[in-house]
């Protein structure tokens, strides 16, 4: 698998353990890019010449292949955006925004990337709804059987912790909500790179995550919204494409998605996407799941040996990601000496500061594992992490 990403041919030592951040490049995708500006670029849906009807019929088949991915039932209801973080605003800035008032509570959890905690910050502040927690334990499960109330009006959960590494339960916790009238957004960054996403199986309202997670371009994110609730929602940015008519009083909107898609889109990364959607398909969502699972099972097992060194989170279902602090030594100071061997980890607060501090930390190192990683790597990585701990021990 290593021999399809072109960036180890180039750097054949590189050891990288960081595609939680985000994933390299597939020769595919990279040549998708390529071919796109070369041959087939234009603007879409706005010109009727022949290479933009073909760009736009390229750029519609990238929609189809995601509510395929996600097994959405409509290709009405993927929306795209710039990344995770752009989808989750979108839901915050319309819909919360729209429909939430003094009295309502949010729901999100201990385990959230800022991502899906500082917009929901902005939402309280702007609407007077109530912003609350779900706990979780030491090992990193959420203890969310009470949180969610009758006052309860949107949960929304991360699909993976970028922290522990933890699977949450979200049907169950999308079961839960709907029960008491609530909506359900899933934080799928970590997620849809790893392991099969049916949407309508999983019965949530939104589902967000991005294409450079998922072996394709940055700078490409998709919101998966119900047709219903994407129907009701108004646009938050205003701009070419997203109208119907526009008059000096007033404009009336395009239906969902283009209604959220305002402005010239990112053409050629979009049109691209379709060959990293086909890459993991072609693979095999399930053999992506099962690679992450033994990956993670020789990291734990590896790491839990070294002395001093204590992993964040045990939970029995976890996906690729191992996060870890050693007593005394920085996280940043282990990370730059693994560099110096050619391994690349993530160290710092990892965008997850409330979660690290229920582990009482301020930061911490994170290796995560994708499809061009190897069990020997795994192997490697403790090993190095070994010798560094002996050399600065005499």
């Amino acid at each position: 698998m290593r021999e399809q990403f072109p960036i180890f041919k180039k750097h054949p030592k590189l050891l990288y353990l960081d595609s939680a951040a985000t994933a390299h490049k597939p020769r595919c995708v990279i040549d998708a890019i390529e071919k796109v500006y070369t041959e087939e670029y234009a603007t879409v849906h706005r010109a009727i010449y022949s290479s933009s009807l073909i760009a736009t019929e390229k750029y519609n088949e990238t929609r189809e292949a995601v509510r395929k991915f996600l097994n959405a039932a409509h290709t009405e209801e993927i929306v795209f955006t710039r990344g995770t973080t752009s989808a989750i605003n979108l839901v915050a800035l319309s819909y919360a925004n729209t429909y939430l008032q003094a009295g309502d509570e949010i729901l999100i959890s201990q385990m959230e990337h800022h991502s899906n905690i500082v917009p929901w910050q902005m939402v309280s502040q702007k609407t007077g709804a109530t912003l609350r927690w779900i706990s979780m334990d030491q090992k990193g499960v959420l203890l969310w059987q009470n949180a969610i109330t009758p006052r309860t009006k949107i949960v929304s959960i991360g699909h993976i912790s970028n922290v522990t590494g933890t699977i949450n339960p979200i049907r169950a916790i999308a079961d839960a909500a709907h029960k008491v009238g609530a909506i359900l957004i899933v934080d799928g960054a970590q997620a849809a790179p790893h392991m099969p996403v049916d949407v309508q199986a999983l019965a949530c309202d939104f589902y967000a995550f991005s294409s450079h997670k998922c072996y394709g371009p940055s700078g490409v994110g998709i919101l998966y919204g119900k047709k219903v609730l994407l129907e009701k929602m108004p646009p938050i940015e205003g701009g070419g494409d997203m109208v119907e008519r526009v008059d000096f009083e007033k404009s009336t909107y395009q239906l969902p998605p283009l209604r959220f898609e305002a402005g010239t889109p990112n053409i050629g990364d979009v049109i691209a996407f379709k060959a990293a959607l086909d890459f993991m398909e072609n693979i095999g969502r399930d053999t992506f799941m099962l690679k992450g699972q033994k990956l993670t099972e020789r990291a734990m097992k590896n790491l839990a040996m070294i002395p001093h060194l204590h992993i964040l989170g045990s939970a029995p279902h976890k996906g690729p990601i191992v996060t870890f602090h050693i007593k005394g030594v920085h996280s940043l100071d282990l990370s730059t000496l693994l560099d110096v061997q050619n391994i690349a980890i993530r160290s710092g607060h990892l965008c997850a500061q409330p979660t690290l501090r229920c582990f009482g930390l301020e930061t911490a190192a994170r290796a995560s594992f994708g499809i061009y990683n190897t069990l020997e790597e795994i192997d490697q990585l403790a090993e190095a992490i070994e010798k560094i701990l002996h050399h600065l021990a005499t």
